[in-house]
């Protein structure tokens, strides 16, 4: 059977950010903001991503042949080539916006020289009493050199001969200088408010060159396969040792001498595929720091969708045992999740509350109100994921939080993420549960397109608990009739979907499967779909990322959405001759997601709620402004504009109706 690369197909995908970057018709601070999408993202690919290929292109072949189906050194050559073509594009589009900014009165500095002369004693004062307290150089020429993990360094070489690197504070300042000039509003970048004062930091010394450089380093954390001692304190000392991990970028200036160079990737034992020409600014996600000018430059917000019967309802539970309550974020509130868990905080008859994290918000109401119930007197249980990439030391501040205050935390299972996203209300006689597609997170809810489910259905509540008592007791469930959940029943359910669906073609009934996921690499369930299309079954794929599945095969055609939220959701339609069924979750069908964690996806049993669904994915399908189509080659093909189409906006309007 044929796959496509996991990691080319990633780069597809961060392809078709840089395309909302590209397009014309998106306001120019929105096309900003996709660049620093796009940076931000290419960062985290090489820290973990590349790093892992790069260090399989280093153990013995005999190693690892019976482990991957690829070959690693060539694999890395196929990524450079493609990033590098990128990144051209990438300058060239970031140019365009800038010089177009100018034109709105504000000005993104990319040189000291664009530096108005009036601003100068402004700019002398913030160096002098905010950024000179951060100035620690570090001098090249001593025996060992250490660059923290993806940090800002302007490389400085003196006409004497020495050489140092100097740290730009941008993690504890904001990235940008803004001040105004009559009319016009100017960021300008804090390294050049410290390369304007290079004399102060280094009297006396005459520069010969100073260029901006960063290194990025190896940041996934190694614990997957851990089944002994604390995980906590492990996790703890991976992310110290995080800093420490090898060499997977070094990007620097182009105009860098090339002593000042071989210098650096001296003293930090880089090897030549380690070394990347970049710009004279890095760290672009931090592009997210400029706003401003007129309205037209973002997007509208659009105000979030209130529901009536809630709000004038003192009591959501009540609402629920009459009918399950489905929710579309962002265009929904999220105030009615925080509702749900306030109240239940409060509830005098809740006795019991279970809760999953896999990311939680920095200023969490979720936590307070948490916090809350416990020292309301209610049993509060939560199940912290402390592997969530990236996220792992904000779950754990949180933790311990939540600890002190009486609410018993368990934490990640050794060899195995818990990525389900639920909660279980338990009253005296009765559960509530909340399902959902995306994090219990505040934050995220305002930019991630998601789905959330609150129900009282008894076999689903109960067979929410049994998940919630394999969590923390590993209990074993009994077969689950209702939810499906990776660990258990995730791969015979969706493959029994499927073949249903092929028995239904076969037999000559309209037969129909329309998958939307994140991300879809599982080979098994790829080949049941090429299995399906061949059949005669109607295959749709709507995969925002990486898709191993080749568009094309056997008539299967995917559709890519990138626009101003992050499609997340995932959904699952089955025909089902007519009967037809819809499940929605946590889980991608990736190798880790079916096979190393716990995922819960659930059915939608209301026929107005599947009708609703139903809509929505037509939307998704149909939409020819934000939508591609993904061929064979990893190319984002756009559509031609037919049906004029954009589904995260046509979906706001329906539901605001």
């Amino acid at each position: 059977m044929k796959y496509l690369d996991r990691d080319l197909s990633w780069l597809s995908f961060n392809y078709r950010v840089l395309m909302e970057a590209q397009d014309k018709q998106v306001p120019l601070i929105e096309r900003l903001r996709f660049l620093a999408i796009y940076s931000s993202n290419l960062d985290e690919f090489f820290r973990v991503r590349v790093a892992d290929i790069r260090n399989l292109a280093q153990i013995d072949k005999k190693k690892i042949n019976k482990k991957i189906d690829f070959k690693p050194k060539r694999l890395l050559e196929k990524i450079h080539a493609e990033v590098s073509h990128q990144l051209q594009q990438y300058g060239e589009s970031l140019t365009e916006v800038l010089n177009k900014l100018k034109d709105e009165n504000l000005v993104i500095c990319t040189n000291t020289d664009e530096i108005p002369k009036e601003v100068h004693s402004e700019i002398l004062h913030y160096f002098k009493t905010k950024v000179s307290a951060y100035m620690k150089p570090v001098f090249v020429d001593k025996e060992d050199l250490f660059l923290d993990n993806q940090v800002l360094y302007l490389a400085i070489a003196f006409k004497a001969g020495r050489q140092s690197c100097l740290r730009i504070p941008s993690y504890k300042l904001p990235r940008f200088f803004k001040t105004k000039l009559g009319d016009v509003t100017y960021f300008i970048f804090l390294d050049d408010v410290i390369r304007l004062h290079l004399d102060l930091i280094f009297p006396g010394e005459e520069i010969v060159d100073c260029s901006s450089i960063k290194l990025n380093k190896d940041a996934d954390l190694q614990i997957d396969d851990e089944y002994e001692g604390d995980l906590v304190e492990k996790i703890e000392k991976q992310i110290k040792k995080r800093n420490l991990g090898m060499p997977s970028r070094f990007l620097f200036d182009g105009n860098i001498s090339d002593e000042l160079l071989n210098s650096l990737t001296t003293k930090l034992d880089l090897s030549e595929e380690d070394v990347v020409t970049g710009g004279r600014y890095h760290n672009l996600n931090d592009l997210f720091q400029i706003s401003g000018g007129s309205e037209d430059l973002e997007y509208k917000k659009l105000k979030p969708i209130k529901r009536k019967e809630i709000d004038e309802s003192r009591s959501i539970f009540k609402l629920i045992d009459k009918q399950d309550q489905l929710f579309h974020f962002p265009f929904h509130s999220y105030d009615y999740i925080l509702q749900f868990f306030s109240e239940a905080a409060i509830d005098p008859e809740v006795e019991e509350i279970n809760v999953t994290f896999y990311r939680m918000a920095k200023k969490s109401i979720i936590g307070e109100a948490l916090i809350s119930a416990a020292a309301n007197g209610k049993k509060v249980t939560v199940f912290m994921e402390v592997k969530a990439r990236f996220d792992e030391e904000n779950n754990l501040v949180w933790a311990r939080r939540m600890k002190e205050a009486g609410i018993t935390i368990l934490y990640s299972l050794p060899g195995l993420k818990v990525h389900a996203k639920v909660a279980l209300v338990k009253k005296k006689r009765k559960m509530y549960g909340f399902f959902g597609t995306g994090n219990l997170n505040e934050k995220t809810s305002e930019i991630y397109s998601d789905h959330g489910l609150l129900s009282s259905h008894k076999e689903m509540t109960k067979e929410l608990s049994a998940v919630f008592d394999f969590l923390y007791e590993n209990k074993s469930p009994s077969p689950f009739r209702h939810l499906i959940v990776s660990q258990f029943n995730a791969m015979r359910r969706f493959e029994e979907l499927i073949d249903r669906e092929i028995k239904n073609a076969r037999e000559g009934k309209d037969a129909k499967i329309i998958i939307k996921l994140n991300n879809l690499q599982e080979q098994h369930l790829i080949q049941k779909l090429y299995e399906a299309a061949e059949a005669g079954v109607d295959v749709r794929m709507i995969v925002r990322s990486i898709c191993c599945l080749v568009p094309g095969e056997n008539g299967i055609k995917v559709k890519r959405i990138v626009d101003r939220y992050l499609e997340h959701a995932r959904v699952f339609y089955f025909h089902n001759a007519g009967e037809e069924e819809i499940f929605m979750g946590s889980s991608d069908w990736m190798n880790r997601n079916l096979h190393r964690r716990v995922e819960v996806s659930f059915p939608i049993y209301d026929t107005k709620m599947k009708n609703e669904l139903i809509t929505i994915l037509g939307f998704q399908w149909d939409d020819d402004i934000k939508g591609v189509w993904l061929n064979e080659k990893l190319e984002n093909l756009r559509p031609s504009p037919e049906k004029v189409i954009r589904a995260q906006m046509d979906t706001y309007k329906y539901l605001n109706q």
